[in-house]
């Protein structure tokens, strides 16, 4: 257990960043890169934008527009202190860093009960589409195959995890831009029995909001928590050859595509077909294909689905075991999770060896995460909805404090390492202060909203549990010192 920081130990912030992971450096800048653009695009997306669409009509287009240029805001401060800083526990080390010992471990917690919460949602979404198929196996089958298949592939080297995400993520990626291209033939009445469609959808049914900016606004509370899963690259990059390089890289290459990818297809789908056809729960993206003439549509989003949902249980549980670990590098967990695997050989070697893998720390993540499973499978509308609705919100306070961080190191950066500044938020401070704006503006939303409001509460009665514990560890220590 270490002591809080002091102003007298800040001027670390040059040693801190140059300190060796003890994990490998397995993952190569093309996964990174993969894992930056697939990150987000996931089963809220081919899915869960049908909701938004219906709130919002053809207005979808601004509230993904809104919600992923925070998400941009996010990453690029994200990827600033990452590239000056780079660690296996990201924005759990940048807040601890920036201010103080119980912003590191309320992150860092708050991020991996998040984490393997979702991981449940993720592994009885895919479970079910697999039942689907292949009847004869039961659902809970599938997700114990699931679990153990990721499992073994996180204890393994990490490549093992950079391969899954990279196959993973390019999946996704083409799928997105096949059906931009087939979208965009459709448009212009290119493809055989399709005539130009114009703008009838965009001007009819309402018009271009429907429901007026109201509209927008409830379809950026649709939308915002899609965007998560960025967070992960940073914390991937650590086990990288060149951290502070490839989180810039990566960071670079992902967020003008991302928002191509989701406001793109947002914009021909409210083009080709009208807004108010669209139901919540059902994938936009089937429709499109079936009024295109697409034979299997239904099928083809399937399997897409099924490969975002592994990809997302996949991450989710390699950045929950690099969370906690980090954790315990810093005494905020029980440093028997600090047992690397092939500790002693050569760093250059590990990755081919599975050396440099917390495996304590991915099967204390997979052990939660099971139990949420069970949660999600017995009592899905009554344990496990708490349980989810305590995490709904809590992306929003990661943010907050990733953007909190950000304000107060980037001076420290700029004075001590200003070499380290390879990526530079845009408009410091400005477009922070605007980004922390933009979130207190989203949870105002979801407090008057009452669907988003018991996700709300729950997350603000989970985060004021855990900062609970982290003050009175606070004093605890401090009692100790006198």
């Amino acid at each position: 257990m270490h002591d809080a920081p002091t102003q007298a130990a800040e001027p670390s912030l040059a040693a801190g960043s140059e300190g060796k992971e003890p994990l490998s450096a397995g993952l190569k800048q093309r996964h990174l890169t993969m894992l930056g653009l697939g990150g987000v695009i996931g089963a809220g997306l081919f899915v869960g934008s049908g909701a938004g669409i219906a709130v919002a009509g053809p207005g979808i287009v601004l509230s993904y527009l809104i919600a992923g240029a925070l998400a941009m805001l996010v990453m690029r401060m994200l990827g600033e202190m990452s590239a000056a800083m780079p660690a296996s526990g990201a924005f759990s080390v940048h807040a601890e860093r920036a201010l103080g010992r119980w912003a590191g471990f309320s992150v860092g917690w708050l991020y991996w009960f998040l984490l393997v919460v979702v991981l449940a949602v993720e592994a009885t979404g895919a479970a079910q589409i697999a039942n689907g198929w292949v009847p004869a196996v039961p659902q809970w089958g599938w997700v114990l195959l699931f679990m153990i298949v990721f499992t073994v592939a996180n204890l393994a080297a990490v490549k093992n995890f950079g391969e899954f995400e990279f196959w993973f993520a390019t999946l996704k990626v083409t799928a997105i831009v096949l059906f931009l291209a087939l979208s965009l033939l459709a448009v212009f009445g290119v493809l055989p029995d399709t005539a130009p469609v114009g703008l009838a959808n965009l001007t009819g049914q309402g018009g271009f909001l429907p429901h007026g900016w109201g509209g927008v606004i409830s379809g950026v509370l649709a939308v915002v928590f899609a965007f998560g899963g960025l967070e992960v690259v940073t914390i991937a990059a650590a086990e990288s050859d060149d951290p502070a390089r490839a989180v810039g890289r990566a960071v670079r290459s992902a967020v003008w595509r991302i928002l191509l990818f989701y406001v793109g297809s947002m914009l021909v789908i409210v083009t080709l077909l009208p807004w108010s056809s669209m139901e919540p729960g059902k994938s936009p993206y089937v429709a499109v294909l079936d009024s295109i003439g697409v034979p299997g549509a239904g099928q083809i989003m399937n399997i897409v689905v099924f490969v975002a949902l592994l990809s997302a249980l996949n991450a989710n549980l390699y950045g929950s075991s690099r969370m906690v670990f980090s954790l315990a590098e810093r005494g905020e967990a029980p440093r028997a999770l600090l047992k690397v695997s092939g500790s002693g050989s050569p760093r250059s070697s590990e990755a081919e060896s599975g050396g440099g893998v917390p495996r304590r720390a991915v099967l204390a993540s997979v052990a939660f995460g099971f139990v949420s499973v069970l949660l999600n499978l017995k009592w899905p509308d009554s344990v496990f909805l708490y349980m989810l609705n305590a995490v709904g919100a809590v992306l929003l306070f990661v943010w907050g404090l990733i953007a909190v961080s950000q304000l107060r190191l980037r001076p420290r950066i700029e004075r001590e390492t200003p070499g380290k500044l390879t990526l530079r938020m845009w408009a410091f401070p400005y477009l922070t202060w605007a980004a922390l704006l933009a979130m207190g503006g989203v949870l105002v939303l979801m407090l008057t909203d009452e669907a988003a409001r018991p996700q709300l509460l729950w997350s603000a009665g989970a985060t004021g549990l855990v900062l609970l514990v982290a003050g009175a560890r606070e004093l605890r220590d401090r009692r100790a010192r006198r």
